[in-house]
C-alpha cells in the first residue's frame, strides 16, 4: 500500500471466518469488515471445509485460500472491491472442479487392476 492510501498502511487481517453469507475479517487494529460472500465467487462455491481452510499472506496483507486458489488482499476489501476474475477464468475453474480427479481414489488389489477374480489364493490357482 502507498504512504497516500486511504485505507491505511498498518491494515492487517488477524482473523477470517467465512459463513454462507459473508466474508468477516477482524483486523490487527481492531476493525472488523464484513462483506458479502458472493463478492467472491470461489468462496460461494466452496464447502465449509475448503472456506475454513485459510493462511495469511505475509504479515496479514491479504488472505489465502488453497483449495480454492483464491487470494483476497486487504486493502481491496477495505476499498470494496469485489474479485476481478474474469467470467472465462471462473469457468475454467469450476470445469476444474468438476473433473473426476478431484475424487477421491478408491484402492483396488493388485488382482482387480490385473483384471482376475479376488477371491482365489495362490495355492488354489496351483
Amino acid at each position: 500500500m502507498s504512504p497516500s492510501s486511504p485505507v491505511g498502511e498498518a491494515a492487517a487481517a488477524r482473523q477470517v471466518r467465512v459463513s454462507s453469507e459473508a466474508l468477516i475479517v477482524e483486523l490487527e487494529d481492531g476493525r472488523v469488515v464484513s462483506v458479502p460472500l458472493e463478492w467472491y465467487p470461489r468462496l460461494a462455491e466452496g464447502t465449509a471445509a475448503e472456506r475454513r481452510r485459510w493462511e495469511l499472506i505475509g504479515p496479514g496483507l491479504g488472505i489465502h485460500w488453497p483449495d480454492l486458489d483464491e487470494d483476497i488482499s486487504i486493502e481491496a476489501l477495505l476499498l470494496g472491491q469485489g474479485s476481478n476474475e474474469s467470467a472465462a477464468s471462473l469457468r475454467r475453474w469450476r470445469a476444474v472442479r468438476q473433473r473426476p480427479a478431484h475424487k477421491p481414489l478408491q484402492p483396488t488389489s493388485r488382482a482387480q487392476r490385473r483384471g482376475k477374480s479376488v477371491g482365489r489364493s495362490r495355492t488354489a490357482r496351483g
